[in-house]
């Protein structure tokens, strides 16, 4: 079987799905807080970048890596059990939740950027306006960051 680099590139960057579930559980372990609030404005954008993204392997089809989608889904069960671990006003946990939301808009953010580059190569990429993807990603991921620095100072705050 055949390697294709673009199908197998796109099915890597659909882990918004884990990032989604990520995010339920925040607002879940957080409901009332600002955390929580946050959580539930980021899965919108988070979802809505997850449908364009499937649109486009949609179009693109399918790839075989078994492997990374399961070492992905034990990640995510992982993170989750640390995240209901925490005590009530954080812990390594959510930090840990908060780093992986932001490396994931990262992430994102790098895929919107190399997609045109990619379209001029293969036509199966639909003609998308990828630069107003990129912007979109990058105040999401300030917020996150920020949320993220904010935990930081309880979660490696000295124990007394």
């Amino acid at each position: 079987m055949s390697s294709d680099a673009l199908a197998v590139y796109l099915h890597e960057q659909a882990g918004s799905r884990f990032a989604i579930e990520l995010l339920e559980s925040l607002q879940e372990r957080y409901s009332g807080h600002l955390l929580g609030e946050f959580a539930c404005g980021l899965e919108g954008e988070v979802t809505e970048d997850q449908r364009i993204l499937l649109e486009i392997i949609e179009g693109v089809g399918p790839a075989h890596f078994d492997l990374k989608e399961a070492t992905g889904w034990i990640a995510e069960k992982a993170a989750q059990f640390k995240l209901r671990e925490d005590h009530a006003t954080g812990g390594i946990g959510t930090f840990e939740a908060l780093e992986t939301l932001v490396l994931g808009i990262r992430e994102k953010l790098a895929l919107w950027q190399v997609l045109p580059v990619a379209r001029k190569l293969d036509p199966r990429i639909p003609d998308l306006d990828f630069e107003r993807l990129a912007a979109s990603a990058e105040e999401p991921g300030a917020r996150a960051e920020k949320q993220r620095v904010l935990f930081a100072m309880t979660t490696f705050r000295p124990q007394t």
